[in-house]
């Protein structure tokens, strides 16, 4: 585990998971997303189109997970547009599919503290696929992190 302190501006991480047809499922019925191109019924050999917020959820959940960062306290803090992409945070640039691996970057972009209890630090995601093409790239993704957390 990587304290606040420890953690600095450009340091990157690495993640690579894959989301299941079953993890997609229990994704979109506690959701309750509605959309055609997930209600289609598949054969159980065909891989579906996964959910982007189901994509952005998982790499949250592996940032989570991550050795450096798995011991703090961590609170997902907002989403921040990027003034140097036009203020915008996410773009989805290919489709990901059910069972297909999803290598993950994260960068530290920012990195600042609030008060004496919690510093800020923002995260950028990066997701490529197997063919290593980018999926989804994610910008200024905001967490508090408390400064001197002992487990």
């Amino acid at each position: 585990m990587k304290t606040f302190t420890e953690l600095n501006v450009g340091d990157e991480f690495y993640s690579e998971c894959k989301i299941t047809a079953p993890e997609l499922d229990t994704y979109l019925k506690f959701s309750g997303i509605k959309n055609i191109i997930y209600d289609n019924e598949k054969p159980d050999n065909e891989k579906k189109m996964v959910s982007g917020r189901a994509i952005l959820s998982k790499m949250e959940g592996e940032f989570t997970r991550l050795d450096e960062m798995y011991g703090n306290l961590l609170i997902f803090y907002g989403v921040d547009g990027d003034t140097s992409w036009n203020s915008r945070q996410t773009r989805f640039l290919k489709p990901l599919h059910t069972d297909e691996k999803l290598k993950i970057k994260f960068k530290i972009s920012d990195k600042r503290e609030i008060n004496e209890e919690f510093g800020l630090i923002a995260v950028d995601f990066e997701g490529t696929n197997q063919e290593d093409k980018t999926v989804v790239i994610s910008r200024k993704n905001l967490y508090q992190m408390k400064l001197n957390f002992k487990q």
